[in-house]
Order: C-alpha cells, then structure tokens, then sequence
C-alpha cells in the first residue's frame, strides 16, 4: 500500500535520543527521591510526554515531582544532546527517499517543541522537515497511548488516518498509532519486538523501511 502520509517518531526513530533521554530522566527521579534505573525509565515511560512521569510517580508515591523537576531535566537533556546525540543510522536516507519520491511526511512527537527542535538541529536532520511538518503532544494536550497528536498531525496534513503509515519504536506509539486508526510500523533497533506485536509490521534496520512504505 502506498501512504499519502508517513508520520515519524522522533526520539528513537529519527534521533537517538532514547539512552540518553532515559540515563539522564532515571538519574533526576532517584535525585528527587524516587529511585530509578536506566531500564526501568525505558520500561515505563520510553515513548511518553513529561505528564505521564509526573502521573506515574503520583500514582506510585502518592506524592508530587518538586517544583523545577522539569525544567532541570530538560536542561540536563539539551545539555547531554549537544555532547552525545545523534541520527539514527539510516533515518536520513528513509526521509530523503520519500521525498524523492513525492510521498508526504511529517514528525509526531510526544517530547515539547524545542526539545525537538534541539534534536534535529543538532543531528541535521531539521533541514528535512521545517517548521510545517513538526507536530507536538504540546500541541494536543495529551501524548502517547492516547491517538490525538497522530489524528491532529493527519488532520493538518490533510490526509484521512486510514491513508497514514506510523513509524514507531515503543509500545506507547504503537498503542496510539493503532488507536487513530493508522497502519503503524515498529522500529526494533532498541525495542524488544514482542512489546511492539501490535504494529502493523515490524523492521530492524531503517534500511527495510522504504520497501514498507513504498511497496
């Protein structure tokens, strides 16, 4: 099936972002008092906005995030980004493919616009998208499972769900991506594929993936 939009994740897809996103939040959870690895930040929150972290701890903890708890991880994150981060290996030349080729495309993040804006920045990657084809969990209100950023970033584009491809790298998106009503591809460069077994199909190397969306 030929999409007339495909819609990219951004941490973990585009940018790899998600080893150092998840070290630096783990180490400000267990900071405020709320003891957290590496693999379990992966495990409960890879693929979600900041209010779920928030959500997760108050359920957990019966207790709040400190105040500021957000903006210091974000700037530990830019921070580590400017030092460590890169594209994922193969993302520019899916992105440059489907443009070639005259198929439509955008970013859905649940991350907040400059946090993402950093990322491509700083990977190279901005020139391929721009200020038209980035949409936010920011812009909706509510990010990963639920299916808004995917249905608002579809309905700007102005193509139906059922005519979008998703292409995502954890259980949150996938989730969100199956409820808008949109075929979902799962990126296993970093994710176990049993936990992305409800995507459409899934793919290991960003090699693979423009035989998938151009097929």
């Amino acid at each position: 099936m030929r999409y007339d939009l495909v819609i990219f994740d951004n941490d973990g897809v585009l940018v790899d972002s998600e080893p150092i996103s998840n070290r630096i939040l783990a180490e400000c959870l267990t900071e405020a008092g709320y003891p957290t690895t590496t693999e379990e930040s992966v495990r409960d929150f890879m693929g979600a906005a900041m209010h779920r972290v928030h959500d997760v701890v108050w359920e957990r903890a019966g207790e709040r995030l400190p105040a500021g708890f957000d903006a210091d991880y974000h700037g530990r994150v830019f921070a580590a980004f400017e030092r460590e981060l890169v594209a994922v290996e193969g993302a520019a030349t899916v992105v440059e493919k489907l443009a070639a080729d005259g198929v439509p495309y955008c970013l859905a993040s649940s991350a907040g616009h400059e946090r993402i804006r950093v990322a491509l920045r700083k990977t190279g990657l901005y020139r391929l998208f721009g200020e038209e084809r980035i949409f936010s969990a920011q812009d909706v209100g509510r990010g990963k499972p639920a299916p808004d950023l995917f249905l608002h970033a579809a309905r700007t584009m102005g193509v139906p769900p059922e005519r979008c491809a998703v292409v995502e790298d954890s259980a949150l998106g996938v989730a969100a991506a199956r409820a808008a009503g949109m075929d979902v591809y799962g990126y296993t460069g970093m994710t176990p594929p049993a936990k992305l077994a409800d995507a459409t199909e899934l793919f290991g190397q960003m090699a693979e993936l423009p035989a998938l969306l151009l097929g």
